[in-house]
């Protein structure tokens, strides 16, 4: 065989191996968004939907739904997806399979906190006033997931009444505020570094009357705090919550100091955690 020979099957021989490979590609899907119109909040919501791998829609089973405050894909939707994933693997089985859906931040400043009279703590709290050009929209924002989320994703797929919600830092602060005055809208509640601050810790300050007046059935709280010395005035909130919740006799609540965790990562290892803890035996399915 001759060099030109040679080198004319070599060339072949990559572009036919190239074309091979590529065509065996395929893209790597792990969820989907959808658009939910909503008159509630006069604007449509992405909503980033994991759905079990067995998931059909045409078969008799039904899932609990785990719901993410900050669910957008560069937000925490994605990482708690796949740690439900890992979790509800027939190996490991911590937890039923469960549908994710992420809600997308649009404007999460106005969504996760509730009216104020005024906005000077702003300033006391180490932020500029400038940073929360809105605010106050908690209680529409609740609203919608009452009204128009839950009874979407309850027509759209195969669910359970087992609902589950996640939130940290701000979305902490709103998970916070529909445990205390809407508990019946979830049965878990993974609250994670919340931002009790806002309102001058008026949320905190009414926790302990408004849970005596509106929970009414047992919840689970799992409550993570990361390292006190990075906020103490945050880590002594998160605490003082933990003291209210856990002598209220319809909370089974956990409480979660992560030493090793800053406010800026304690998300992934909270949620995992939380999983662990609400749910500690491991059974084969």
């Amino acid at each position: 065989m001759s060099i030109k020979q040679a080198l004319i099957l070599l060339t072949t021989l990559f572009y036919t191996s190239l074309c091979f490979c590529q065509s065996k590609s395929a893209p790597l899907i792990i969820g989907k968004s959808e658009l939910l119109e909503s008159k509630i909040l006069n604007e449509k919501r992405t909503l980033n939907i994991y759905l079990p791998e067995e998931y059909n829609a045409l078969d008799t089973v039904k899932y609990p739904v785990i719901y993410v405050l900050d669910g957008g894909k560069k937000e925490d939707w994605l990482h708690v997806a796949g740690t439900v994933h890992f979790n509800t693997q027939p190996w490991i089985a911590r937890f039923p399979r469960s549908i994710v859906v992420g809600i997308e931040g649009n404007t999460r400043r106005r969504d996760f906190t509730f009216a104020v009279e005024n906005t000077d703590f702003i300033e006391k709290e180490g932020f500029q006033k400038s940073s929360f050009p809105q605010y106050g929209g908690s209680g529409k924002f609740i609203d919608f997931i009452q009204e128009e989320l839950q009874p979407y994703i309850n027509q759209s797929y195969k669910t359970t009444t087992k609902k589950t919600i996640i939130g940290e830092s701000l979305a902490g602060l709103l998970a916070t505020e529909i445990l205390l005055n809407r508990p019946n809208l979830f049965n878990d509640y993974i609250i994670v570094s919340p931002s009790l601050w806002w309102g001058e810790q008026l949320l905190l300050k009414n926790a302990e009357q408004l849970l005596k007046e509106n929970l009414k059935k047992k919840v689970n709280v799992y409550l993570g705090v990361p390292n006190r010395e990075e906020d103490t005035k945050m880590y002594l909130e998160a605490e003082s919550l933990y003291n209210i919740l856990r002598n209220n006799k319809n909370t089974n609540i956990v409480f979660d100091y992560m030493p090793d965790e800053i406010h800026a990562t304690v998300i992934h290892q909270a949620v995992y955690n939380a999983f662990k803890k609400l749910y500690p035996k491991t059974t084969y399915q």
